[in-house]
């Protein structure tokens, strides 16, 4: 782990800055940094620089770190993301505004080199890099106000950096990738099946439900390795009162279409399929829950600092495994939090600057992590967690697998070729190593090219990620059915993670290594893309 060519970041920083709500410093020197009641703490292990931060009432808001290095001018650079990828991963030269949250890559000359933070810490950290240097930024805000510590000490990160030579770009990401999660969570089989989300798209019933359940058992008629039926959004009790919103409420029953959960968890697993359901845990209109529980700027939805927020959210999850669910997928609550969405967030974290969560003593990163760790926990390792629009870096060791990028689509095929394939291929070097890679559905309806999604199903089968489906029965012919069928039996088997070999050079790779085979794809129709604003 020796750095020769690229800055060392375990080494001391050049500068520091503390900024509170009232003033903000610089200074150099030293494992201490002092700030009236506020001390900066950084201890040099063998293999990490750890930051620590303690303070008494200060307010803090974050801690900005920078060692002075002459980068080389044709270095290029790869970031990852706040939370999903919204086909926006790529490599890029020099920009030095841009926020690289958690971890980036950089290359030159055959040289590859990775710098990050390991997975939980207690802030948001990100990076930027310019040619004269590396900035560190640690937020420790609780919402968009200082977080008030009241003598507690936080370990804000864990800063870790290596330097690859003699292998490819690739490769070298996936081992940086394992210096930064050593204790990630993974389902013990492959993970496949189906999802109705994208043919449904909300509007769906129980009778639909045990329709689809039908014919996956008739696509995976003998494979030991069972596949998963996940019920999307649409089951919850008022959801047919907003059909068209992405809404949650209670979530201890079903509507009129769907009037029976347990029941319905029973009947799917009587075609040996194992039964799956979404809920959106922070959006709750329960008339139940106290008022203190609700978010200050929305009360439909909960506040996790507060350990009774943490409480119901966690019988909320019992229920679901009650009913007999064996995966749970949770959703939206970066949004419900933050009030962005990642692809925005940039370095405000946040669009509620006047906004604080109602435990001040805790930062926005240990309030998810909490929240993560209480939906995990109680289940108890009985159901597969399944997160979607999470913050991955914080999820890691909270959830077994992770949604990656932004939706996909049943209804436009550019929106699956943008999202889709730039997730599996820019987020690959995290699976196994996080969670499970999750880069969303195979959407197969009428409206999306056949030939085109036949591909995308073909590389999500051969790529040693889960592959999920949204098709209707009745929708296919039989020759593409029996693809499907095949498609879903690769998928139920381990194998190697595809690698995407032109990474470097595209958002959206073509070429494959699958298999130890090169497998190229053509993802654009002959007329060029049809929709840029998707």
């Amino acid at each position: 782990l020796i750095m020769t060519y690229f800055p060392d970041l375990r080494r001391l920083p050049d500068f520091i800055t503390i900024e509170t709500e009232s003033e903000c410093a610089s200074f150099s020197g030293g494992y201490d940094i002092p700030l009236h009641d506020v001390l900066v703490h950084m201890e040099q292990t063998t293999d990490c620089m750890k930051v620590y931060l303690s303070a008494q009432s200060t307010p803090v808001q974050r801690i900005r770190m920078r060692w002075n290095a002459v980068l080389p001018a044709e270095t290029r650079f790869c970031a990852d993301a706040w939370e999903r990828g919204y086909g926006d991963f790529e490599w890029r030269g020099f920009v030095p505004e841009r926020v690289m949250p958690w971890y980036f890559y950089a290359y030159t000359q055959n040289i590859f080199a990775g710098f990050g933070v390991r997975v939980r810490p207690d802030a948001m950290c990100f990076f930027c890099c310019d040619p004269a240097g590396i900035t560190l930024t640690h937020d420790v805000l609780c919402g968009g106000t200082g977080v008030i510590l009241n003598g507690r000490q936080l370990i804000c990160a864990e800063i870790v950096c290596a330097e690859y030579c003699g292998i490819s770009p690739f490769y070298a990401a996936c081992s940086f990738t394992e210096l930064l999660c050593s204790d990630g969570v993974f389902p013990k089989a492959p993970v496949y099946g189906a999802n109705n989300w994208y043919y449904a798209y909300g509007k769906s019933s129980q009778e639909e439900i045990l329709s689809d359940a039908a014919y996956l058992a008739r696509l995976t008629d003998g494979l030991k390795n069972r596949p998963y039926l996940v019920i999307d959004d649409g089951w919850q009790k008022l959801r047919s009162e907003h059909s068209d919103q992405y809404i949650g409420w209670p979530w201890r029953s079903g509507n009129e279409r769907f009037p029976d959960m347990a029941a319905l968890a029973s009947k799917i697993a009587a075609f040996d399929i194992l039964p799956g359901i979404w809920f959106r845990p922070l959006q709750n209109r329960d008339t139940a829950i106290p008022p203190k529980c609700r978010l200050s700027f929305d009360p439909d939805c909960l506040d996790p600092s507060v350990p009774e927020t943490l409480a119901w959210i966690a019988q909320d999850v019992k229920t679901l495994i009650g009913w007999g669910y064996r995966l749970i997928k949770h959703d939206f609550s970066t949004f419900d939090l933050l009030r962005f969405w990642g692809s925005a967030m940039q370095s405000s974290i946040t669009n509620r600057p006047d906004s604080a969560f109602f435990d001040r003593s805790k930062t926005t990163a240990i309030i998810i992590k909490d929240l993560y760790r209480t939906i995990y926990e109680s289940a108890e390792n009985k159901a597969i967690i399944l997160g979607c629009n999470c913050v991955g870096h914080l999820g890691a060791g909270y959830m077994q697998m992770n949604r990656t990028g932004d939706d996909v689509s049943g209804l436009n095929w550019e929106r699956t070729r943008r999202m889709g394939v730039n997730t599996l291929a820019f987020r690959m070097p995290q699976h196994n190593r996080f969670y499970f890679v999750d880069a969303d559905c195979c959407g197969i309806t009428h409206s999306v090219d056949w030939e085109k999604n036949q591909q995308w199903l073909s590389l999500l089968a051969n790529s040693g990620t889960p592959l999920f489906v949204s098709v209707k029965p009745g929708t296919l012919v039989p020759q593409q059915e029996e693809l499907l069928k095949s498609a879903l039996a690769r998928a139920s088997i381990l194998q190697d993670a595809a690698v995407p070999l032109d990474w470097l050079d595209t958002t959206c790779p073509a070429n494959w290594l699958i298999g130890g085979q090169h497998v190229a794809y053509n993802w654009f129709d002959q007329t060029g893309i049809q929709n840029l604003l998707i």
